[in-house]
């Protein structure tokens, strides 16, 4: 084959693809009876012909797929050969299965190296995504063990195999191509006498499968959040401030954004309103709005139809300040997450206290979770999170220095790869004159993304204008969330070594 003529096409198998199908498998599988009848592959082709897959080179046949659909909890149990198909007869190909099952895959010898095996299993990944199915599941045949046979037992040949130990040609490249070994099948096809009968079972697991749950639509891939980068400044009234918070949730929900996300302590020009208090006594002022502001933001969630995380906002409880962030959802329910670190400043002229739970949110645009400022520099919590699901972490935070600000917005974005999340920060700017001990502010809000080839190059999906009153909006898709955990170049979640270390939650209450 000169390969500078090579013209490759990936297409739907036909009926008059089969003598050149016939002639391939007869040369691919002289050992264990060769070609299936014309009958058989009419049958494939009539029942699923989305399954039938060919590659051709200028026109001639050189790699085929076969494929059925089956009920997964019957197949991925033991099961042989002849129970899905046999000479003349298909015999478990199910049109409403829920599963594909790898019938074959067969590449001609002169084009191994080329990769057609892998193309021909991606187009069947994407066949199971396309039709929302539950997993591929394959039997895969040991043509290296009988080599092994008198040096161990088939159990071994598997695991030094998935080790990389030694090269079995059928079940390393199907561990290669993202498959696991469920269990070892006996008898899976007798006359396989390479295999001495035995195959493995083998699963890809289709991680954007939706389960069709008492009737429901699917969640919605793409989440659209809206982050609030706002301007300190002076509130005449509890009134006026809840005015200035509307027009900026308001407008979010214009823009039919999923989530609204406020900075770190945006109702501190309440303080303003008593200029003689000092700092301690300012906050606890600010604490005996916080419930009034709460309030009237959750109603806005229900009216403006839009998850709002309220920044957050100091509140008093026995005589303890608490610094809080409110997650205000569109259908009227209200739950809180306290700061648990606290920074020196906050301890020294607030005398603000850490709180003692780590919260994690379900949403109906996501799983959230949500640290504020000082939190996200502890990996711990993110990480916490993320070992629950954690899709969207959210950073309100508040800073006075282009260099306090750096901390906040690089550990967000390791937070973003190592857990393998989105993490969006929200700050504010300006300066608050009257009130004691609120210096000039410093932010630039973004959102950002893990750092693989499904996101930006940079992992920054959208940022504001450095010390800039503005709205800024991203779009951000879960599914390819779940494309990172499996096939990402590199997986940090999967690939922690549990067997080295691990990570455990000592507070008041584990996460929900």
């Amino acid at each position: 084959m000169a390969e500078e003529s090579t013209r490759l096409r990936l297409r739907q198998l036909t009926a008059e693809d089969y003598p050149a199908l016939a002639r391939l498998m007869n040369q691919v599988y002289h050992d264990i009876g060769g070609a299936w009848s014309e009958d058989t592959i009419k049958a494939l082709i009539r029942v699923f012909p989305e399954g039938q897959l060919v590659i051709d080179d200028n026109d001639e046949l050189v790699a085929a797929a076969l494929t059925i659909k089956v009920d997964y909890d019957r197949f991925s149990n033991p099961h042989r050969y002849e129970d899905l198909i046999t000479d003349d007869k298909i015999r478990s190909h199910s049109r409403k299965g829920d599963a594909l099952y790898g019938l074959d895959v067969f590449v001609d010898p002169e084009y191994r190296g080329y990769r057609l095996g892998r193309r021909l299993y991606e187009a069947r990944k994407e066949l199971c995504r396309d039709e929302n199915l539950r997993a591929i599941l394959a039997g895969g045949r040991l043509p290296g063990y009988n080599d092994q046979a008198d040096k161990m037992s088939v159990t071994e040949y598997i695991s030094q195999v998935e080790s990389r130990t030694i090269y079995d040609p059928i079940l390393t490249f199907q561990l290669s191509n993202g498959f696991d070994v469920k269990r070892l099948l006996t008898k899976y096809l007798p006359e396989d006498e390479s295999s001495r009968g035995y195959a493995t079972l083998l699963e890809w697991d289709n991680i954007l499968y939706q389960p069709d749950e008492d009737g429901e639509w699917p969640r919605r891939s793409t989440v659209r959040i809206g982050v609030v980068q706002r301007r300190m400044r002076a509130a005449r009234s509890v009134e006026d401030l809840l005015s200035q918070v509307e027009f900026f949730v308001d407008s979010l929900s214009d823009y039919r954004a999923d989530f609204a996300v406020l900075p770190e302590f945006f109702s501190a020009p309440l303080m303003g309103l008593k200029p003689e208090l000092n700092s301690v006594e300012a906050v606890r002022y600010l604490a005996s709005f916080t419930d009034e502001v709460r309030d009237a933001m959750a109603d806005m969630a229900v009216s403006y139809n839009i998850n709002i995380i309220g920044g957050s906002m100091p509140v008093e409880e026995n005589g303890r300040m608490y610094n809080v962030a409110y997650l205000m959802r569109r259908d009227g329910s209200v739950e809180e997450q306290r700061k648990i670190h606290i920074t020196p400043h906050e301890r020294k002229d607030w005398a603000i206290q850490g709180g003692n739970e780590l919260r994690i949110f379900d949403t109906d645009a996501g799983r959230i979770g949500i640290l504020i400022c000082y939190d996200v520099e502890f990996p711990e919590l993110g990480r916490l999170l993320a070992e629950q699901g954690m899709e969207i972490l959210f950073v309100p935070f508040w800073t006075d220095t282009k260099n306090g600000y750096l901390r906040v917005r690089h550990c967000a974005q390791a937070r973003a790869i190592e857990n393998e999340c989105y993490v969006a920060i929200s700050g504010s700017i300006g300066n608050l004159p009257r009130v004691d001990n609120v210096d000039i502010q410093y932010a630039q809000s973004a959102v950002f993304s893990p750092s693989d080839f499904y996101f930006p190059h940079d992992g920054i999906i959208s940022e504001s204008v450095p010390n800039t009153e503005m709205l800024l909006f991203a779009d951000v898709d879960l599914e390819k969330l779940k494309l990172l955990h499996s096939e990402g170049s590199v997986t940090n979640l999967r690939d922690r070594r549990g067997d080295l270390y691990d990570l455990t939650w000592k507070g008041l209450r584990a996460l929900d």
